[in-house]
């Protein structure tokens, strides 16, 4: 049989853009890519050629910290409609995510780690689990309950890591807390990504975490010390260090776009965009609750009902990416921070389009920021 004979015949996609910048093609059959390589290549008689000059193509975005969705908070979801959430995240692109967990008494939270744990088999886009909290500062707790918050002694750090049976793969920590050092020592040497959040650290502690292994910013600019030009905080830290990955909400209500720009100009190829997204989100405006506190949603905005607190966000990555594009984020730079640099920090494979991946898993990114299913945008 010939090429054009082949019910499914070759197509050959070039000039497609990698979240690394890296310019080349690829050829799938049957929803499968049959082979790729860098550059430039001339197509063959027969085979049907499809330009991508103008998109990123990657495999999927890597959400570091995501509550939930569709009504669902992970916190207290039974199995099948964490698989609703995390398919309402899919649905906009997520391929892989963290399974983010609001503070609770060290108990109650090795008890859902265990049982999130449990069911991490079954649901394949989860990559493990995010405790933020509770080892927090009361005063910088944000939506996290004060009744909740404790200090990292070393017999709780022991109850969630024995509890999460190695699928905790991340852990929001203020550094300032007796036994901080300590226990950032003992995480990450478990295996666990360290971040520093919800704290009121000077410069100095926050260094000190980092230089103690903890390799993330929870929210930046969102529930810490400010950065200050004779105070830099736990913000100014995280620059300084090569290491360290800084999370960034891009909503339009955690960061301002200049803020964004910011970051992405003092620490390139480091900001790993998330969500930060609870129960709410793909919801209608109403009543919610995080952990044990009641939520407002207005306008598609979290808050603590009753303040101006935000409470999370209604955030999917394919509209942090959009966002970052529209505040003048370079389209590659912004489907990095929601692909790669993430995705890097798990030690998860680098999302490219590679030999036997299925078309249905890629994304086409163009240069406005809009995200498409790559089968519906090359149709």
């Amino acid at each position: 049989m010939t090429e054009d004979e082949h019910p499914h015949p070759l197509t050959v996609y070039l000039e497609a853009t990698a979240p690394t910048g890296e310019r080349g093609w690829f050829e799938t059959r049957d929803g499968v890519v049959t082979a790729r390589g860098t550059g430039s290549r001339a197509p063959e008689p027969g085979q049907r050629c499809v330009p991508l000059s103008t998109a990123v193509v990657t495999t999927g975005f890597t959400d570091l910290h995501c509550h939930g969705a569709s009504g669902v908070a992970f916190d207290a979801g039974p199995e099948g409609a964490i698989r609703e959430a995390i398919d309402f995240h899919g649905a906009h692109g997520t391929g892989r995510m963290l399974l983010s967990l609001v503070s609770a008494p060290v108990p109650r939270l090795a008890a859902r780690l265990a049982e999130i744990s449990a069911a991490l088999p079954s649901l394949p886009a989860a990559a493990g689990i995010h405790a933020e909290g509770p080892f927090l500062a009361p005063g910088r707790r944000g939506a996290h309950a004060a009744a909740a918050l404790t200090d990292p002694s070393p017999q709780a750090v022991e109850a969630l890591l024995e509890a999460a049976n190695g699928r905790l793969r991340s852990i929001t920590i203020a550094p300032e807390l007796p036994g901080a050092i300590d226990a950032i020592d003992r995480l990450t040497a478990a295996g666990v990504v360290v971040a520093v959040g919800h704290t009121d650290a000077d410069y100095d502690r926050a260094a000190e975490a980092f230089d103690h292994g903890a390799s993330l910013l929870t929210h930046t600019f969102n529930a810490m010390r400010p950065f200050l030009h004779r105070e830099p905080g736990p913000i100014g830290a995280a620059i300084d260090r090569d290491h360290v990955v800084l999370e960034a909400i891009a909503d339009g209500h955690h960061l301002h776009d200049a803020a964004l720009r910011l970051l992405f100009a003092a620490a390139p190829g480091r900001i790993a965009l998330v969500t930060d997204a609870m129960s709410a989100t793909g919801c209608a405006d109403g009543e919610f609750a995080i952990g044990e506190l009641d939520v407002t949603v207005r306008g598609g905005v979290p808050y603590l009902s009753g303040t101006t607190t935000l409470a999370g966000s209604t955030l999917t990555l394919d509209e942090a990416v959009r966002r970052c594009v529209r505040a003048g984020i370079p389209v590659t730079e912004a489907v990095a921070a929601a692909a790669s640099v993430p995705a890097a920090l798990l030690g998860e494979p680098e999302p490219r389009v590679d030999i036997g991946a299925r078309t249905a898993d890629l994304l086409v990114v163009h240069q406005d920021g809009s995200v498409e299913a790559f089968d519906a945008a090359t149709a």
